[in-house]
């Protein structure tokens, strides 16, 4: 016999102090940890979470994060999902992904064109129809061998740290980075909180009234010596990734090792005399297109091609992204209509890196996630070439 689940939002008090009492256990937090909880869950709304019951007993939830990804230059509306958490007790009843299919398709009668999660598995996620899109990269590169000298320009500090001071920075990298994100408040609050263990300094990199970068980072004690945590940063030009480096190259003296974030091909690694700077872990996202022609209408394409791609889509939870499409690319822009000859078949799943770009359309033939003529190969390796997706937050 299939349970009876019952989806529906956050709103009494006392489901509240349940789905709190669920994710500690979930995420293995501390009796010190669960204040962390209630204070994610008040930065998160109430209104964005999502719960499940089965006779009345909430059993599970999530949250949705409102916000934007950045590909091609074009903004797509991207709705981000965190914190899944299933009570143990109620885990293989199916609920999980019944929370999840619930969740999509209220995403898609809002109009939400992509979502986007870090998976815990990927098999649950799979059978929702998200698969992998883009990565997120630790690096690590001891201090001494740093060795850039020359600082072109300024670091000024900055204090009082707030969000506002750097967004307009930091978006103007993330529109030149496939994936990055346009943030929720949310991750905003957790880069720069002063509420941390640890102090947090920020630095703008060139003037203050006109800097050309930024860096956020906190400094911690450990029995290999101190490390430098990057929370985050913005490099906006040459001079800026120059000084960025030699700046953090005069901190060898105390600090033995400097970790930030960042994508596969990291570009501030180019300015290093040697290959001493390491991925130290690496993980990748998943996206999952909810609305199919939004999403493909929406994001951004290379300004100097035209063409023209003829899809045949399955996707078994979202029938309105079923069928047949034609995506017409011109001008950095495209349109989709219904209709064609269907050249490219490919599932929901598949259909993520390659939006995306992850993988190339050859390759994801070869991996058995599509079938396409020679023609559609190419038309769709054109249309979706770009810089390697990725991104520098975690939610």
């Amino acid at each position: 016999m299939t349970p009876e689940f019952e989806y529906t939002t956050l709103a009494h008090p006392e489901d509240v102090i349940q789905l709190g009492t669920i994710l500690n256990q979930c995420f293995i937090n501390s009796r010190d940890e669960e204040k962390y909880v209630k204070k994610y869950i008040n930065s998160i709304g109430l209104e964005n979470f999502r719960i499940i019951r089965q006779d009345a007993q909430v059993i599970g939830g999530l949250a949705t994060l409102g916000m934007g990804q950045w590909w091609a230059s074009q903004r797509v509306p991207m709705t981000g999902i965190a914190a899944v958490g299933i009570a143990p007790e109620y885990r293989g009843s199916g609920a999980a992904i019944a929370l999840m299919h619930q969740t999509l398709k209220e995403l898609h009668a809002n109009g939400v064109p992509i979502s986007v999660l870090y998976p815990a598995t990927q098999r649950l996620y799979r059978k929702a129809g998200y698969e992998q899109g883009g990565s997120l990269c630790r690096w690590e590169i001891p201090t001494q061998s740093i060795q850039v000298k020359e600082q072109p320009l300024p670091l000024i500090a900055v204090a009082p740290i707030h969000q506002d001071i750097f967004s307009e920075l930091y978006q103007q990298q993330a529109k030149l980075s496939n994936g990055y994100l346009d943030r929720h408040p949310a991750i905003w609050q957790e880069l720069v909180s002063t509420e941390q263990k640890e102090k947090i300094f920020a630095y703008f990199i060139g003037a203050k009234d006109q800097p050309q970068g930024y860096i956020i980072f906190s400094q911690e004690r450990t029995e290999d010596g101190a490390i430098m945590w990057i929370r985050d940063w913005a490099i906006l030009t040459a001079a800026a990734a120059q000084s960025f480096w030699s700046f953090i190259a005069n901190h060898r003296s105390q600090i033995k090792q400097v970790r930030w974030k960042s994508s596969v091909n990291d570009f501030l690694s180019l300015l290093l005399p040697e290959q001493t700077a390491k991925i130290w872990r690496q993980q990748r996202w998943m996206l999952r297109v909810v609305d199919l022609s939004k999403a493909l209408e929406l994001r951004g394409y290379p300004s100097g091609i035209q063409a023209e791609l003829h899809l045949e889509v399955q996707d078994d939870l979202l029938s309105a992204n079923n069928g047949r499409f034609i995506l017409s690319v011109a001008n950095g822009h495209g349109e989709v209509t219904r209709g064609g000859k269907g050249e490219l078949q490919i599932d929901i799943k598949g259909l993520a890196p390659l939006y995306t770009g992850l993988f190339t359309p050859y390759q994801l033939q070869l991996a058995g996630k599509l079938d396409a003529t020679e023609t559609a190969l190419l038309a769709a390796t054109q249309i979706f070439a770009g810089v390697s997706p990725g991104m520098s937050d975690f939610f």
